[in-house]
């Protein structure tokens, strides 16, 4: 029942930010019945059925094709329509005061258009004689320039389309464009962001020790095989000492995007590439793809823990696994360990850190944020999560979140770039 009322409100508030995104780009700036009109009320109505298509068409078994012919303008339009009604909004402040400015200029405009008439046909007026027109234009000498009248001020009506257009085309082409910058920012791969971690029980013959971490590249219809080559890339361009996937590997089932994660078998660790489940590999198919990515050369910590040179790495499965009797152990994972050696824990949910903190766990990685993703999206990712993005104590463990390689849902990015981090362990001993 409160999952249906949730889904209600949902709906009409989406209805309703539609219809006031039509009224201020297509009611208010075309004619009844024009061409232009038509065609926008088509698309109020087209692109959200296209969302729709693109949040469903995978989880009901569509066609990998239908999948990918959805995903683009459906996604794309959901980051649009964020981005347009922001922009309309900021609009909403500047429309009374271009009118008013635009109502003073007319106004101003109406007094100048008597013309004056000139002082001896003035004088004749005054005195009840009507001026002839001899008399008022000398029949020699030079004839004195007039001065044309000022340009008619506009309607009321046709005022306000004017604004409605300026101000519609504007919030237009900042909405669009911030859109263009996100995409463009996830299409040309992740970025690589380098922090040290200073661990007390480190010791000195592992000071230095890289982890590239990388979480949330979501393979998906709409980042593919390229994108997947991409974060390789990076990754092996970083030469670290172990390779750390924190989970949300994939949006999709191992029969369509198989293919597109075989370039994760070209991943290059002299300590290996180590994996943990995220929550989209729940919605996609968690064992298969544990099979999957064992088959591409990853060794996969499922509540479980391996020795290092110098310290303990451990890893659990993520907190969606609960709804198939898996999800995250640490007492499976840590129970029995030397606690003289440093251990640093896999997890892709920051969440995690409140038990990780429990077993004393030194350093936590994790994903799952992807740092809000589209602005200002940030802000309700903060609430719900411990760590954003970035490297944070709590109590006596330190917890590093990754923004993550990727994107799910809209494959745009705003005011959180994509990343992969290489975490450097620091020894006090050294």
């Amino acid at each position: 029942m409160v999952f249906v009322l949730v889904a209600l409100v949902v709906l009409a508030l989406l209805a309703s930010v539609h219809r006031y995104v039509w009224r201020r780009f297509v009611g208010d700036t075309t004619a009844p019945g024009s061409t232009l009109r038509k065609v926008g009320t088509v698309a109020a109505f087209a692109l959200p059925l296209l969302s729709l298509g693109a949040m469903t068409s995978g989880r009901i078994g569509a066609p990998f094709w239908l999948q990918q012919v959805l995903a683009w303008p459906g996604f794309l339009w959901l980051a649009a329509l964020l981005y347009l009604t922001l922009a309309l909004l900021v609009g909403e402040f500047v429309r009374p005061v271009l009118l008013r400015v635009l109502a003073r200029r007319d106004a101003a405009a109406a007094a100048r258009t008597s013309v004056a008439l000139p002082s001896e046909a003035v004088a004749k007026t005054t005195s009840g004689t009507r001026p002839r027109t001899e008399e008022l234009v000398p029949a020699t000498g030079p004839v004195t320039p007039v001065t044309p009248a000022p340009a008619t001020p506009l309607a009321l009506p046709s005022r306000r389309l004017f604004v409605s257009r300026v101000v519609g085309g504007a919030a237009a082409a900042a909405g669009l464009a911030t859109v263009g910058y996100g995409v463009y920012g996830v299409r040309r791969g992740p970025g690589v962001r380098r922090v040290t971690v200073p661990l007390a029980k480190l010791p000195r013959e592992a000071h230095g020790f890289r982890i590239a971490v990388v979480s949330d590249i979501h393979i998906s219809p709409t980042l593919g095989r390229a994108h997947t080559r991409r974060v390789v890339d990076t990754v092996n361009s970083t030469s670290p000492d172990l390779v750390a996937f924190v989970g949300d590997l994939v949006d999709g089932t191992v029969a369509d995007l198989g293919a597109a994660a075989e370039p994760l078998a070209d991943l290059r660790a002299p300590h290996g590439v180590y994996f943990v489940t995220g929550n989209h590999e729940y919605y996609s198919g968690a064992v298969s793809w544990v099979e999957q990515v064992r088959k591409l050369g990853m060794t996969v910590l499922d509540n479980t823990r391996v020795e290092i040179a110098g310290f303990d790495l451990a890893g659990v499965d993520d907190v969606a696994g609960g709804a198939e009797g898996k999800g995250p152990d640490l007492a499976a994972a840590l129970d029995g360990r030397d606690r003289s050696r440093a251990v640093v824990l896999l997890a892709h949910q920051p969440v995690v850190v409140h038990e990780a903190m429990k077993y004393g766990v030194d350093l936590q990685l994790s994903g799952h944020t992807h740092g809000g993703q589209l602005w200002p999206g940030n802000y309700l990712a903060a609430l719900a999560n411990p760590t954003l993005a970035g490297l944070e104590r709590h109590g006596d463990t330190q917890l590093f979140v990754s923004r993550g390689a990727g994107a799910w849902g809209p494959p745009v990015r705003v005011g959180a770039p994509s990343d992969i981090a290489v975490v450097e362990l620091a020894s006090r001993q050294a």
